[in-house]
């Protein structure tokens, strides 16, 4: 008998390479072996995941850390390793058995930091070992990252504090420490997966050899109640120390409660270590994140969004001219920021990931352009010229670079790329005088496994959309693709709304998997997506049930056509996932199966029971007219028609076979939207399966939960579609 293509590769799933030096706990590089050339979900989980990199003081070599997972003990764990800034002589540093994090290099490159078990540590290096490590914090409430300044005076580090809005029955009795519950008396009570019992702040410690301890540390925002870094995805990339040590540059957002609940309002402010002033550029309007000191310490460049509530906004790259003024001996400097200006402003599309050249006069930055993340340059000062250094047949999406290096008549960017063939690895990108680019790779960690697979297709297209426009899609080929065969497909509907389907490797929704298990692939960029214009990005506001869903309805068509395509699959998670709700009820017969993860189902109760308000608020027809216009009781024509088009609406349509998959944790999308459409396709007499995971966010995370919902997956796309 056959065994299903799915479990092909898997009699020792994930063995771990070890030695017997190794401490009890340490999860090593997967040696798994794989049959036929076939991946798997279990192969897909044996990749190490790297991340992180940094350049070492003398430009020689390069520090990464590396996590490796373990199904049996459902957990992963990262360690350090090191490499030569080519890729030669690459070592591992560490065999810690738990995860070491936040990795930098000391000034002199004799030494590395990291956080380990919620403390700052410190270890030498001796040559292509670590030594013995030595404790450098004793911060009660823990450490999730820090950041030191150039001339290491100063130290910042992210802990927390307990947030007083939220109350716990222990916080007005300690005898009932075994209760558990919430009260509140205002909004912002729990945010993407977790309840707001705790708020992230920021403190500053002297780097002077000290054990660094809440004492001797303080809070950048002193009483005030807001958090440092903004929730839920900030992180120390919020914040940045001026060369000089004395000056940090922050986001925050300075709301609580309801006004916190419905605006993007952050700002940019200057906090002087010594003084304990601040000042803050006035943008107002939405986002402004991400500050980075030029070199010299005399420009502060940072990304900006103009309009409040409006998540999704342009981002722009922003730079401030920065002055100080001596008042006197033994007082503070003054301190201004002026003539703020946007740089690459002739570009429409959202910049990213703020680098600055060595000398100052240059940034070097990303953003998502025509399907791909491209790496691009502006000049600071004079004109504001703007130049692509990533070629567009480069199917790669780049990350901003980590360190630039001079190369006589030209340049060297260190940097990390990744694509649908293979998860995120570190490369070099030259650009010479002249502006040719040429591309190296640095690393290969998993080519030890992404070479035992068979090889697969992969091309762009342009499908007419409904208004003849060319819409972008990948389309993805399995191994072996013979036109003369059928083939069971899959269709791809993009989560954000805004966001783009480009070369970014996933550990959910896996092109390359699905591609090796025999189905072609099509990922659209409808309109929603960022990487063709803020037009084609922003039409999706307020007509969620409109000219994306005929976009996908087109993709779907075009690809069915094809006499190699047989039965397709419309697979998505979170506005991926109210795209499939919506589209089992108007696809007609286009589609064979539907999966729908972490989905909205009923627009109006998600309004009610989703927790940042703005982005409902914004994109469900309120478009920036004010307070509640997004809301189920607006008049707001677009709001209307939004909630008169909830999926919901239709289900008397829905025929077509659907899984519906949903988080407990999730608090953006509760996971009562995903039963609410599980139980309507039950009394339909839909087939259907609902499939919940109690300790799952808006992602699935946990090893052995992304095993079985992987299994659970293809188990339904084989049942329906081969």
């Amino acid at each position: 008998m056959k065994k299903p293509l799915l479990f092909l590769a898997v009699i020792c799933i994930l063995t771990m390479t070890s030695c017997k030096n190794e401490p009890s706990g340490y999860i090593g590089r997967s040696d798994i072996r794989i049959e036929n050339g076939i991946m798997t979900p279990e192969t897909l989980l044996s990749l190490g995941r790297l991340n992180d990199p940094q350049l070492s003081p003398d430009g020689k070599q390069i520090l990464y850390g590396v996590s490796y997972t373990s199904i049996a003990e459902n957990r992963s764990c990262r360690n350090l390793f090191l490499c030569d800034v080519d890729g030669g002589n690459p070592v591992q540093l560490t065999r810690y058995a738990k995860s070491v994090s936040n990795a930098r290099w000391s000034r002199d490159g004799k030494s590395i930091r990291f956080i380990q078990g919620g403390q700052i540590w410190e270890a030498p290096v001796n040559g292509n070992k670590l030594g013995k490590k030595v404790r450098l914090s004793n911060v009660a409430t823990g450490v999730s990252e820090f950041k030191i300044s150039a001339d290491e005076s100063v130290l910042i580090y992210v802990s927390s504090i307990k947030n007083k809005a939220v109350v716990q029955p222990e916080d007005t009795d300690p005898a009932l420490d075994k209760a558990r519950a919430y009260a509140t008396e205002n909004l912002m009570y729990r945010h993407w997966d977790h309840w707001v019992t705790e708020t992230p702040r920021t403190y500053v410690a002297t780097l002077n050899g000290n054990e660094i301890t809440l004492d001797n540390s303080f809070d950048i925002l002193g009483s005030d109640p807001y958090e440092l870094p903004t929730e839920p995805f900030g992180g120390i990339e919020q914040l940045d120390i001026n060369p000089q040590g004395r000056y940090v540059a922050y986001s925050c957002r300075k709301k609580t409660g309801k006004d916190y609940a419905f605006s993007t309002d952050t700002e940019i402010y200057i906090y002087d270590i010594t003084t304990g002033c601040e000042i803050v550029i006035p943008m107002g309007g939405g986002y402004d994140t991400d500050p980075v000191w030029s070199p010299d310490g005399k420009h502060l460049a940072w990304i900006s969004m103009a309009r409040d509530g409006y998540e999704s906004d342009r981002q722009r790259l922003m730079v401030a001219d920065v002055t100080f003024s001596q008042e006197g001996e033994g007082q503070s400097f003054g301190l201004e920021a002026g003539n703020v200006r946007e740089l690459a402003a002739s570009l429409d599309r959202d910049a990213a990931g703020i680098f600055w050249t060595p000398d100052g006069k240059g940034i070097v930055f990303s953003a998502l352009t025509d399907g791909v993340q491209a790496l691009y340059s502006v000049n600071v000062e004079g004109e504001p010229a703007v130049k692509r250094l990533t070629k567009a047949e480069w199917w790669f999406d780049f990350s901003s670079p980590f360190a630039y290096m001079d190369e006589g008549d030209g340049f060297k960017l260190l940097t990390s790329y990744s694509c649908m063939n293979f998860p995120v690895e570190l490369v070099s990108v030259s650009v010479d005088a002249g502006g040719n680019a040429s591309y190296s790779p640095i690393t290969d960690e998993n080519g030890h496994i992404i070479g035992q697979l068979d090889e697969i297709g992969q091309e762009s297209v342009l499908v007419e959309t409904v208004d003849h426009q060319q819409m972008q899609c990948w389309v993805l080929y399995p191994p072996h693709f013979d036109e003369s065969k059928v083939y069971p497909a899959i269709e791809i509907l993009l989560g954000g709304p805004q966001g783009t389907n480009s070369q970014d490797w996933s550990y959910r929704w896996c092109y390359r998997l699905m591609a090796q298990q025999g189905y072609i692939v099509i990922l659209p960029n409808r309109r929603g997506t960022t990487a063709f214009g803020q037009a084609w990005k922003e039409q999706i506001s307020g007509d969620y049930c409109g000219l994306n869903m005929q976009d996908y309805l087109c993709a779907g068509r075009w690809l069915k056509s094809k006499p190699y395509v047989g039965k397709l699959a419309c697979v998505g998670a979170s506005y991926g996932g109210y795209s499939a709700y919506m589209l089992e009820g108007i696809h007609g017969d286009l589609y064979d199966c539907i999966i729908s993860h972490a989905g909205i189902f009923d627009e109006a109760a998600l309004y009610y029971t989703t927790e940042e308000m703005w982005f409902a608020d914004w994109d469900n027809g309120g478009l920036g007219r004010g307070y509640l216009s997004g809301s189920p009781w607006s008049k707001y024509p677009e709001a209307v028609r939004h909630y008169a088009n909830s999926p919901l609406t239709k289900v008397q349509q829905w025929h077509t076979p659907i899984l519906c998959i949903h988080g407990m944790n999730d608090f953006r999308i509760p996971y009562t939207q995903g039963m609410a459409a599980f139980n309507c396709a039950q009394m339909m007499g839909v087939p259907s399966k609902l499939l919940i995971f109690p300790e799952e966010n808006h992602w699935i995370l946990q090893p052995q939960n992304s095993l079985f919902w992987h299994r659970e997956v293809f188990d339904w796309l084989g049942r329906w579609c081969k």
